[in-house]
């Protein structure tokens, strides 16, 4: 069965991994995700573990900095220089940045680019306008969206939080043609410390990761992965082809 959800309300783009969101009007959407998503990321030299790399958890002032500029070599849209929170401005792979990162986290680090992008659980995160409007009710004040780091924001016709929650299994199809791009929904969201984090300070607030663990266990939102690739665009239709289930045997 599939049923109608809503629209995509905004679309984000994070070139390097837990710096600043970039909004887009519209992407292609392929095998890894969003083109010229999260393929920079940087990684601490002295972590030998199987997730080295810079995030931040480990250095929440990594949000303040802005991918900038379009590489005009590059297949994908990816960024030619990052805008520092002092406002300097250093080209993406130069040792100034690199010395500026290390500086900043205080141990050695080098940027990494992955032609696959450098992702936590899925390549795609999605989460609805009325789970960040119920947390936001929760906490008498409004939310930034931006805390949640998604890919692509809904809006839906279920007034209700959380309702990505019974979207887990089935295929989230985009726009009015059946071949338009289409997500397979596989997991829930379990959130992190970065939620707590205001995009434009980094100042933390711990009572939002407490409020979505109260209300849903600390999920918000889902993970998906790619299985028909194909433009997505804001204010596109967007359908819920749920997944078939067997009844169980009388």
């Amino acid at each position: 069965m599939t049923i109608e959800l809503g629209r995509v309300r905004e679309l984000y783009r994070y070139p390097v991994k837990s710096m600043a969101a970039t909004p887009i009007e519209s992407a292609q959407l392929g095998w890894h995700g969003l083109d010229g998503d999260r393929r920079f990321a940087v990684r601490r030299l002295a972590d030998h573990s199987g997730f080295p790399w810079l995030t931040a958890s480990h250095c929440p002032e990594l949000l303040l900095y802005r991918p900038e500029g379009r590489d005009a070599n590059a297949e994908e849209p990816l960024p030619t220089h990052v805008l520092t929170p002092a406002g300097e401005r250093f080209e993406l792979g130069s040792e100034a940045l690199r010395a500026e990162l290390g500086g900043r986290f205080g141990s050695g680090v080098e940027l990494m680019q992955a032609r696959s992008g450098v992702f936590d659980e899925a390549t795609v995160s999605v989460i609805s306008n009325s789970t960040i409007l119920g947390i936001a009710r929760e906490l008498d004040r409004p939310l930034d969206r931006r805390r949640f780091r998604p890919n692509i924001v809904f809006e839906t016709s279920d007034p209700q939080p959380f309702g990505e929650d019974r979207w887990v299994g089935g295929t989230l199809r985009f726009g009015d043609d059946e071949s338009g791009a289409a997500v397979s929904v596989t997991m829930r969201d379990l959130r992190c410390v970065v939620v707590n984090l205001d995009p434009d300070t980094a100042q933390q607030d711990p009572l939002i990761m407490r409020t979505i663990v109260r209300l849903n266990q600390n999920n918000a939102g889902v993970y998906g992965t790619v299985v028909r690739t194909g433009t997505i665009a804001v204010g596109q239709r967007v359908r819920l082809a749920e997944a078939h289930r067997t009844r169980p045997a009388a």
